[in-house]
Order: C-alpha cells, then sequence, then structure tokens
C-alpha cells in the first residue's frame, strides 16, 4: 500500500502570527512541503485544481513541476484535474512534460470537479458536466495508448491524424478516476479498467464498501483481471505528537474552511464535537497521533477489502507551516512503518 498526501493551495492565515500569507510565501511553503515528503518517506503528493479568490491551484503542473525539481522519488499528482473543463490534449502535454522533468514519477486524477467555477470561466455548459467528462476522458486515454489522435466528439473539435507532444518516460502515464459517491462513476472507472481515488469527506468508511465492489464487478464484467485494479482513497487527515495535539490544531483552519463551503452549498455550520467524533475509530478523519493514523488506515483496507493508495488531506488554512512540515515528518517516518508492519501481520494471520 501507498501512503501519500492532497493538498489545495488555499491561502493560509498563520495562527501565530495573525499574519495571512502572501500568494508567494504560500506557495513556496507548499514546495517545501512537498520536498519534507520526499525526505520523510511519504509515497506521493497531489496538488488539487480550484478557480477562485482563496486557492492558488488552478495550475497544478506548474506547482508540480517546481516541485520535480526539488524531489527524487516522491510520486506527483494531480488531485484532481476538472477534465471537464479542459482540453485532454493540454492536460496530457502538460503531466508528460511533467513526468520527463520528474523522471517518470508523473500520475493524474481526473474528474468531474466537485467546485463548478470552472465551468463558466472555460466557456462550458453546466448542463453537459457529464457529458463532458466522458468524452474528454475518452479522449484523453486515446492520446494515452496513440502519438497520431483520430478522434472526434462533441465538445471538441475532431483530431485528423496530429501528433501530441512531447510523449511520457513513463509507458504509460498512470491515470486514475476521482469519485464522490455517484454509483455511476465508479461503474464508469471499473468498466474503463482504471484506478479509482474515492474522496471521503464524511461518513465511515464501509459505506462507501457496496459502491468499491461495484466497480471490481464493473471491471470483471467488463474483461478487466482483478489483479490489475487500484484502488485509492482521500480523507482529511493531519498528525501531531499527540491526538489531542493534532485534533486542536487541525480544528481551526477546518472549521474556517467548512463555514465558507458551507455558506456556498446550503450545509450546516461545523461543530467540535462532530468533529471529534469524525476522528474516532470508526470517523472518516486520519487525525490524531501516527499510532490512531494508522489504525485507521489499517481500517480502510480492511473494511475497503484492500487499498492500494491512502492520501491524507492535509489542506488548512490556519495552519503554521513549521506544524505542516512535523505532520508530514510523522506521516512518513512514524505512520508508513507502523501501516506496513500491520500489514504484514495480517497477511501472516491469513496464512
Amino acid at each position: 500500500m501507498q501512503i501519500g498526501i492532497d493538498s489545495f493551495a488555499t491561502v493560509v492565515t498563520d495562527p501565530e502570527t495573525g499574519l495571512t500569507l502572501s500568494a508567494a510565501d504560500r506557495l513556496n511553503n507548499l514546495v517545501e512541503e512537498i520536498e519534507q515528503a520526499d525526505r520523510s518517506g511519504v509515497d506521493s503528493f497531489g496538488v488539487g485544481e480550484h478557480h477562485r479568490a482563496d486557492g492558488l491551484d488552478s495550475a497544478p503542473a506548474i506547482i508540480l513541476a517546481a516541485a520535480a525539481a526539488r524531489t527524487q522519488r516522491i510520486r506527483l499528482t494531480s488531485a484532481v484535474t476538472v477534465l471537464s473543463a479542459d482540453d485532454p490534449v493540454r492536460v496530457f502535454q502538460n503531466f508528460a512534460t511533467l513526468d520527463l522533468l520528474s523522471r517518470g514519477r508523473a500520475e493524474l486524477v481526473v474528474g468531474r470537479g466537485s467546485s463548478i467555477e470552472a465551468y463558466p470561466l472555460f466557456g462550458h455548459d453546466l448542463h453537459d458536466y457529464d457529458s463532458l467528462f466522458a468524452e474528454k476522458l475518452e479522449l484523453l486515454l486515446n492520446i494515452r495508448e496513440n502519438t497520431h489522435v483520430h478522434w472526434s466528439g462533441r465538445h471538441r473539435p475532431a483530431l485528423t491524424g496530429q501528433g501530441v507532444f512531447p510523449r511520457p518516460l513513463q509507458q504509460k502515464l498512470p491515470i486514475w478516476v476521482g469519485v464522490g459517491g455517484t454509483p455511476e462513476s465508479f461503474v464508469r472507472a471499473g468498466r474503463l479498467g482504471l484506478p479509482l481515488m474515492i474522496a471521503i469527506i464524511g461518513g465511515e468508511f464501509r459505506r462507501f464498501r457496496p459502491l468499491v465492489d461495484l466497480y471490481r464487478e464493473a471491471a470483471r464484467q467488463a474483461g478487466h483481471a482483478q489483479e490489475t485494479l487500484r484502488v485509492g482513497v482521500h480523507a482529511f487527515g493531519y498528525l501531531a505528537d499527540s491526538a489531542q495535539a493534532a485534533r486542536d490544531d487541525f480544528y481551526p483552519g477546518y472549521a474556517s474552511m467548512m463555514s465558507s463551503l458551507g455558506r456556498e452549498r446550503g450545509w450546516g455550520p461545523p461543530n467540535r464535537a462532530s468533529f471529534d467524533a469524525a476522528c474516532a475509530p470508526n470517523g472518516p478523519f486520519m487525525i490524531g497521533d501516527p499510532e490512531e493514523a494508522a489504525s485507521k488506515v489499517l481500517h480502510i483496507h480492511e473494511v475497503l477489502g484492500g487499498v492500494d493508495r491512502v492520501t491524507f488531506q492535509m489542506t488548512n488554512v490556519m495552519l503554521p507551516h513549521h506544524k505542516m512540515l512535523h505532520a508530514i515528518d510523522l506521516l512518513g517516518t512514524r505512520v508508513i512503518p507502523l501501516v506496513q508492519e500491520g500489514l504484514a501481520a495480517q497477511k501472516l494471520v491469513g496464512r
């Protein structure tokens, strides 16, 4: 199993100083976080995509390219690329270039996007929300397979044999499908035999087992071997030396971010009691000390019938940079070894 981190490059206000970081400082801090993850043994780092005033990740491939020049081994991925609102040719070119710069460490997680601001920005109709994604995913996979592409569709001019360059270093650029809780999205990923990344921000992890089973069954019916499938889980996560410190550190920024989103989407305001419940053993947050976090990762692996990657969504708009760096180091140096020990023990028990 791989353990990774995902981040939305949101604007951060340091609670220790009360100062809001400049955009330049925030982005450079983010690259330092990716460097720390690389040093500490974290397997992957993903950067999201948003087109809003409080986000700095409208061009995640550029952020990841900066990190590629300063890291050695960590996988660099989007989280997610809003493929519906983008041009698959440019998406492929950007990540093929990233793959070359990183010497074969680039990956893509593509989705329709839980935020919709990209659609009007790039001239797309929200009524085409799903058909845009289906068509553009088809084209992206075509480009991955063929240097010279023959393709036609409804939402983009046809390609009649044009070459798409550069080609990545990896023989097949990894493309995951990012999903929420829509059964049709799980089925689509399964039919295509693509890796699945599930964003879980609420509800017990075991509630997603029927959807994962649906993905695996759709893949089986489409003729894809089960051993070729990959399942990933993305959920809120953060580490500190004690569980109480982790929750006290993370909650203020979490409450601020979720209050803002809630006003936009009609959700109720967060509260500390529900947050603490989400951090409990059966809750969906991997926020605590290293032992708790490792136990939660092993729980996810068990209840979903095996997972291949778990990513900690560490975005927080009110967290000092040094605490984030420490959390990343704990994930790599403490949590990952504990998870590896737990998985090895499960294999011994299963023999």
